[in-house]
């Protein structure tokens, strides 16, 4: 096939059909007409010679060819509108892009609050869009443009990936007041008496089991959300203890009654990282949101 007599075009019409698998989602992706996507679905089946979308009950799902398609059509395009974007002047005052950020609640309760309130009066017409991370580095959603950057603690970052450090962290201990096992400072013996809740956070091994495991101990979990916020509730109002990151706990032992306590073992600190597609490393307007998220946790506005 000569690439020069090809309508380059076609390809964004076969992503945003691959995207949708619907020809109506697709013409609204794209701003274009139904009939003109139909008419660009039938070109692109006589140029590649498969059917590339067939109708199965009310949906349509890709051919083999057109699967194997996919993702080497999604990188060229995300390539080409990268090295385009390169080198445009990026103004926050007054930029209206919108930025889709995956954290956990932790993150999102920490972070979210002051870097809106900043950009309140640098970047008014900036948005964000935020979703929650799955248990693991939503890699395939920053390598496709679902998401623009993920924002949390994951131990295997892979090198096609950006990474910037956003906070250090470290972990307490929280229990409601007057709970009838503490009498002065928790010690490791009655860390491990205690019925512990456990926030899994989006990871798939706790720093504390691991710890524990190493030294031939365990905890009584009876407890596992993935969800901080709630933690810190359920915590107040039970007899549940729950280990979180200092940050957060401090936030909530000023709204709830709980105390803290330091942790009976040194587990050092544990690094939160901002994770972006190294492809995007030129990308001055997504290179600024992540200046800006780094400053307001150094220095939360005033």
């Amino acid at each position: 096939m000569n690439i020069y007599s090809f309508d380059l075009n076609l390809l964004r019409v076969l992503d945003a059909l691959l995207r949708e698998r619907n020809v109506s989602r697709a013409a609204e992706r794209l701003s274009l007409s139904q009939p003109a996507v139909s008419n660009a679905l039938n070109r692109l089946r006589e140029l590649l010679d498969d059917p590339l979308l067939v109708r199965v009950g009310r949906a349509m799902q890709p051919t083999p060819r057109a699967l194997s398609l996919e993702a080497p059509i999604r990188d060229a395009l995300q390539q080409i509108e990268h090295t385009l974007n390169a080198g445009d002047f990026f103004d926050p005052a007054t930029s209206r892009q919108r930025f889709v950020i995956a954290v956990t609640d932790y993150v999102e309760l920490i972070c979210m609050p002051p870097l809106m309130a900043h950009l309140a009066k640098v970047a008014p017409g900036i948005q964000l869009g935020i979703q929650h991370l799955t248990p693991s580095l939503p890699a395939e959603a920053l390598d496709n443009g679902a998401i623009d950057l993920a924002v949390g603690r994951f131990l295997d970052v892979p090198t096609r990936f950006q990474t910037r450090r956003w906070a250090s962290e470290t972990l307490q201990v929280a229990l409601r007041k007057q709970h009838p096992l503490i009498e002065g400072d928790l010690d490791l013996t009655t860390f491990l008496r205690l019925r512990h809740l456990w926030v899994h956070g989006g990871q798939t091994r706790g720093m504390v089991d691991q710890w524990l495991e190493d030294h031939d101990l365990a905890r009584d979990v009876v407890y596992t959300t993935p969800n901080y916020l709630q933690a810190a509730h359920i915590v107040a109002s039970s007899d549940l203890a729950a280990v979180l990151p200092t940050g957060l706990a401090r936030h909530f032992a000023g709204l709830l009654p709980l105390q803290l306590f330091d942790l009976p073992f040194d587990l050092g600190t544990f690094q939160l990282d901002i994770v972006s597609v190294a492809q995007r490393e030129r990308d001055a307007a997504l290179q600024w949101l992540i200046e800006q998220i780094v400053a307001v946790v150094e220095k939360p506005p005033q």
